[in-house]
């Protein structure tokens, strides 16, 4: 490998103090634990080459596929293209943004690989959130499909170089290069990518994770809790910029030496189109996915999928029952964070509890404490405190960073409860506990019961201010089709709730909405519904 030097200290830099860091528990990463000189990428990648894998299958995409080779080789013509013609050095932040493409992994790949760091953004985000994202990040270089340039080169004020065909210039570029490129010797403690909140909660916070953290989420959750094989070919509809889509849909099946299956589209119609075509093994989306595509399995044969995995939302015990009775597949739900990088509370196969998100993951701990970090007995509601082989550091902000790291242990910012057998039972977001008349009501627990009416399709329940009782409870409710808002519905909608669990939790306010706020990854943005509350 090529020796890294550090010709751009900014990610070093921005790195919270010491004293602010996380502990990592390195003793379930296998050999990475005592490497100090680790490339991700040639980790994943060249291994793959190495060990004779070059004419299997890599990608999967609408129109065609790339064998191992095929994505080394692009990649390794990516590196150049950046270290010859732009000047990329190690350190130098690349943005990257484009839908779910071969071409889009090969650029993530090359970034790395080259010793960059990959700061990848959803096609879906505007003028100023990419500017948000390149002014906090320092990107030295852009890298944008053509479909969604404009946006960016309105955004950024460095280079922008477009990909995504036959006359794009990085294609162009391409040609002349050679397909070997040496991966830079970077240490284990390198910044490999910053990735950005999705702002669930606000504007997105950006965190990074090192070649080391990397390698350690595809030897924790892939290993022992999706145990995937390199026979499996695997599909979702989560963005490759979220890191619950880096791992799933690119870094665990590299690991694995298995497929993956790109698209551009994966709306629910789309992926269980696709799902039935390509016939893939493994799947990773959202609850909203899995409910959305329960109403299309009567057209669309999923009987390929063994695994289907659920995070980015709590799970609905509706649809997990749902789906496992239509399909005999229990879907794997987990808990991940952009500050953790992936999923670190899971369980699977015969280890699921219905309704429970799973036990921490082998390489993980994690354990339920009070506001003064203090461990609250099993059976008690308390904030998820969790570390291991990653955590949160975040780029240049010391505030959240003494927030979400306290005594070196990573609070999520989820309420949950941990039964005596270790499994963890979720409760609400801290902040999504709504306080009424000296209750404490967790919003999600309300929304598992409207979720089961048959005229819901989707809803959110938040606390809105009240004179007399602090707060109340109201949800927002988006309706299926044929079912249309009436003073009769609303008032069965809240019966319906008052005779399934505590009276006192109902919504006393039932708004019928045409579609909830979310964020670019699709997660209910609840802290708008409260803005617009207070």
């Amino acid at each position: 490998m090529l020796e890294s030097r550090h010709a751009d200290r900014f990610c070093e830099e921005q790195l919270p103090p010491a004293e602010l860091h996380p502990v990592m528990l390195l003793e379930g990463i296998g050999e990475y634990a005592a490497r100090a000189r680790i490339n991700c990428v040639a980790e994943l990648l060249d291994s793959a080459i190495a060990r004779g894998d070059g004419a299997r299958p890599a990608i999967r995409f609408p129109g065609g596929m790339w064998t191992y080779t095929e994505l080394f080789e692009r990649t390794n013509r990516i590196a150049r293209v950046l270290v010859e013609d732009y000047g990329i050095v190690p350190g130098n932040r690349v943005l990257l943004r484009g839908a779910n493409t071969p071409m889009f992994a090969a650029c993530w790949l090359a970034i790395v690989k080259a010793g960059a760091v990959a700061v990848a953004t959803m096609p879906l985000l505007r003028e100023r959130e990419i500017q948000y994202v390149a002014e906090k990040a320092a990107v030295s270089l852009a890298i944008t499909d053509t479909s969604v340039a404009e946006d960016c080169r309105r955004a950024v004020h460095v280079p922008v170089v477009e990909y995504g065909g036959a006359d794009a210039e990085l294609e162009t570029r391409m040609e002349g290069k050679k397909a070997i490129f040496n991966a830079r010797d970077t240490a284990a403690t390198e910044i490999a990518l910053i990735a950005f909140t999705s702002g669930s909660t606000g504007q997105g916070k950006g965190t990074m994770h090192s070649h080391r953290d990397v390698m350690a989420i595809t030897e924790c959750f892939p290993r022992h809790v999706l145990r995937a094989t390199r026979d499996d070919l695997f599909c979702g509809s989560p963005p490759l910029a979220f890191t619950y889509a880096l791992g799933g849909l690119l870094l665990f099946p590299l690991r694995a030496g298995a497929c993956t299956l790109l698209l551009e589209q994966a709306s629910p119609p789309n992926l269980a189109k696709a799902i039935a075509e390509y016939r893939p093994t493994i799947c990773f989306t959202a609850p909203t996915a899995y409910r959305a595509m329960h109403a299309l399995l009567g057209e669309h044969d999923v009987s390929s999928l063994r695994r289907c995995v659920s995070a980015g939302e709590t799970l609905p015990l509706s649809v997990f029952e749902a789906w496992r009775d239509a399909t005999g597949v229990k879907i794997i739900d987990g808990i991940g964070a952009t500050e953790m990088l992936h999923i670190f509370i899971s369980s699977s196969d015969d280890d699921i509890r219905p309704g429970s998100t799973g036990r921490a993951v082998p390489g993980y701990e994690a354990r339920i404490v009070d506001d003064d970090m203090q461990a609250v007995p099993d059976g008690e509601a308390g904030r998820l405190a969790v570390r291991g082989p990653t955590g949160c550091r975040y780029l240049g902000n010391l505030d959240q960073q003494r927030t979400y790291v306290r005594d070196g242990w990573n609070l999520t910012g989820d309420s949950y409860v941990r039964d005596a057998d270790g499994y963890f039972w979720y409760q609400a977001r801290t902040d999504d506990i709504i306080v009424s008349s000296g209750y404490n009501i967790a919003g999600p627990e309300v929304e598992n019961v409207l979720l089961e009416h048959e005229a819901v399709q989707e809803c959110a329940v938040v606390g809105a201010p009240d004179a007399e009782r602090g707060q109340v409870v109201k949800a927002f409710v988006v309706l299926r089709a044929g079912h249309s808002e009436s003073e009769m519905l609303l008032k069965e909608l809240q019966d319906f709730v008052k005779a399934r669990i505590a009276p006192y939790k109902y919504p006393r306010a039932v708004a019928v909405v045409p579609a909830l706020p979310r964020t670019t990854t699709g997660k209910v943005q609840r802290f708008r519904l409260r803005e617009e509350e207070s």
